[in-house]
C-alpha cells in the first residue's frame, strides 16, 4: 500500500479525544496510552493509511459487547500518531449482503483518487469469505457499501480457505495477496492482479509452506493477514519483507504460533510478467505470546522506502506465569483487544528490527528515576530505558543475568518478563494499564499483557553494570 494522496481538502474530525477519555476510565487495566473506544471487542488492525497527513487505523470491532461476534470496522485518525481522535464505525454487516456475518481484515489503498477498503466479507457464519468493495470520502469518515464482490472464492480444488486481502505495487502495477489453506494441509498465498479495483484477477497459488524457508520459519495451516512491504536495510539499500500471522486449526485467540516473517528479494518473471518472491531468511515477529494480526502500511518506497506496523494484543487466561483475566472478568469490564504503539521497521545485519515509531516520545512526562541499578520500583504507566553494562567485564556473571519485570510480591508474584542483556544492548520497556511492550535494540519486540491488583507495584531487577533510566507516561497538552 502507497501513501494516499488525495487532492479534496480533508473535513473536520468529528469525534472527541480518544486519549482523554481513558484517563479517567473505570477499569484500572485499561491503557491510557494506546488509542481505543472505551468499550467494545477490538482485535485486528485494519486499513491503515495516510492521507492527507492524517493517519487512519481501524479495526476489527464489536461495539455492543466484549466479545469476538458481528464484526464491524471501528476508526481513528492522528495528525502525529500521538493525539488520537475516534470516529463513527466506517463499515458494518449489511443485511443479506456479502458481509451479512462480518467486515473482516482488509485495507485502504488509493483508487484514482478515493479512497477504496477492500475487506474479507463473509456472507454467512462458517462460509468462505470473498473481497467485498467500499469507497470512502476524502476524510474516510462516510463509507458507501453497495456489497460489491472483486474476488470470490478460487475455483481451485486445491484451496479450501482464504481470507484477509493485501495491496501492493511493483514496477508501476498493483497487486494484492491473500492468506489460504490447502486440502493437504499447507498454509499459502494466492496472488492477484489489480488493474481494476471492482475486478481482481486471480493468478494462481503463489507461495506455500512447501518453500523450505517459509516452513521452517512460518509454520502454519492458514497464513492470515499476510503483508508484503518493502523495507530499509540498516547498511544501505532495501529489501522487501513478508509477514504473516500463523494461524492453526483450534487457536481460539491463542494463536501458539504467533507471527513470523520472511525477508527476501522480488523480481519479474520474465515470461509471465508477474512478481516473483524468493525468501532468503526468517523468523518470528514478535516474541510475546499476547501480539497478533499485525498490519503494515507502505509510507514511501524506492530508494528510501519506510513502513509502520500495528499490532494487536489481545486479553487472555494468563501465559507463562503471568495472571490473566477469566471470560467474566472481560464481560463485567466491557472491553477487549489493545493496538500497539506504531513500530517502525528496518533489516539490520540481515534479521528484522522492531522500534518504536519516534512520535511516541512525546508520551514521556516527568523522570522518576535515572541511572537506576539493582531493583527499580516502575510506575504503572512508564518508559524504561535500560542499557547494558559498558562492557562484559563490568558484570561479574558476564552477563548471565537477566533482566526481569515482575509485578506483585510474595505469593501473588508474577514474572511477566525477562531477558539478557548484552553489553552495551538497550532495552526500551513501555507499561500502559496491563499492556506492556519491550523494543530490543536491532531486534523484534515483546509484547505481554498482565494485570494489576489494587496495590501491586511493577519492579525491574537489573543485572549487574546494567542502568535504567525511568519517566512515568503522560499525555502532551
Amino acid at each position: 500500500m502507497t501513501d494516499l494522496v488525495s487532492s479534496a481538502v480533508s473535513s473536520a474530525v468529528s469525534a472527541g479525544p480518544a486519549l482523554a477519555a481513558a484517563a479517567t476510565h473505570p477499569d484500572p487495566a485499561f491503557p491510557r496510552f494506546h488509542p481505543r473506544p472505551a468499550r467494545g471487542w477490538i482485535n485486528d488492525p485494519n486499513g491503515i493509511s495516510h492521507i492527507n497527513g492524517r493517519y487512519h487505523v481501524f479495526f476489527q470491532y464489536n461495539p455492543e459487547s466484549a466479545r469476538h461476534r458481528q464484526i464491524q470496522w471501528g476508526h481513528l485518525s492522528s495528525p502525529d500518531l500521538v493525539q488520537w481522535e475516534e470516529h463513527p464505525v466506517a463499515l458494518s454487516p449489511q443485511a443479506g449482503g456479502p458481509d451479512s456475518a462480518g467486515c473482516w481484515t482488509g485495507v485502504v489503498t488509493d483508487d484514482g483518487g478515493v479512497p477504496t477498503a477492500a475487506y474479507s466479507g463473509v456472507k454467512d457464519h462458517g462460509g468462505h469469505s470473498q473481497v467485498v468493495i467500499a469507497r470512502g470520502s476524502s476524510d474516510l469518515v462516510t463509507w458507501k457499501q453497495d456489497g460489491h464482490v472483486a474476488a470470490s472464492m478460487p475455483a481451485d480444488p486445491q484451496v479450501t480457505a482464504v481470507r484477509d486481502p493485501f495491496i501492493f505495487r511493483f514496477n508501476g502495477a498493483r497487486y494484492a495477496i491473500q492468506g489460504a489453506g490447502l486440502a493437504d494441509g499447507r498454509a499459502a498465498l494466492l496472488l492477484y492482479t489489480v488493474e481494476d479495483m471492482n475486478h481482481w484477477k486471480y493468478q494462481g497459488i503463489w507461495l506455500t509452506t512447501a518453500d523450505p524457508v517459509a516452513a521452517s520459519n512460518t509454520p502454519a495451516e492458514i497464513w492470515e493477514c499476510p503483508q508484503l512491504v518493502q523495507v530499509p536495510v540498516a547498511s544501505g539499500g532495501s529489501t522487501w519483507v513478508m509477514m504473516f500471522s500463523l494461524w492453526l486449526s483450534g487457536d481460539d485467540h491463542e494463536h501458539a504460533n504467533g507471527v513470523g516473517h520472511l525477508i527476501g528479494s522480488l523480481t519479474e518473471d520474465p515470461v509471465s510478467g508477474l512478481p516473483v518472491f524468493v525468501p532468503s531468511s526468517g523468523g518470528k515477529s514478535d516474541l510475546g505470546r499476547d501480539f497478533y494480526a499485525p498490519q503494515i502500511v507502505q509510507l514511501s518506497s524506492g530508494s528510501s522506502p519506510s513502513a509502520l506496523l500495528f499490532g494487536w494484543a489481545n486479553e487472555g487466561p494468563g501465559r507463562d506465569g503471568r495472571r490473566g483475566r477469566s471470560q467474566a472478568e472481560i464481560d463485567h469490564a466491557g472491553w477487549a483487544g489493545v493496538l500497539t504503539h506504531p513500530r517502525v521497521l528496518s533489516v539490520v545485519d540481515g534479521a528484522l528490527a522492531v522500534s518504536p515509531a519516534p512520535e511516541v516520545l512525546a508520551y514521556r512526562g516527568a523522570a522518576v528515576a535515572t541511572g537506576a541499578s539493582g531493583a527499580v520500583v516502575v510506575p504503572g504507566f512508564a518508559e524504561v530505558l535500560v542499557r547494558g553494562a559498558a562492557d562484559s567485564s563490568s558484570s561479574s556473571a558476564a552477563g548471565s543475568e537477566p533482566v526481569e519485570l515482575v509485578l506483585g510480591a510474595g505469593e501473588s508474584r508474577q514474572p511477566v518478563f525477562s531477558g539478557a542483556l548484552a553489553a552495551g544492548e538497550e532495552l526500551r520497556i513501555f507499561l500502559d494499564a496491563s499492556l506492556v511492550e519491550v523494543y530490543r535494540s536491532g531486534s523484534v519486540a515483546t509484547t505481554l499483557r498482565a494485570y494489576p491488583a489494587p496495590g501491586e507495584e511493577w519492579q525491574l531487577s537489573l543485572p549487574a553494570g546494567a542502568t535504567a533510566d525511568v519517566w512515568e507516561l503522560t499525555l502532551p497538552a
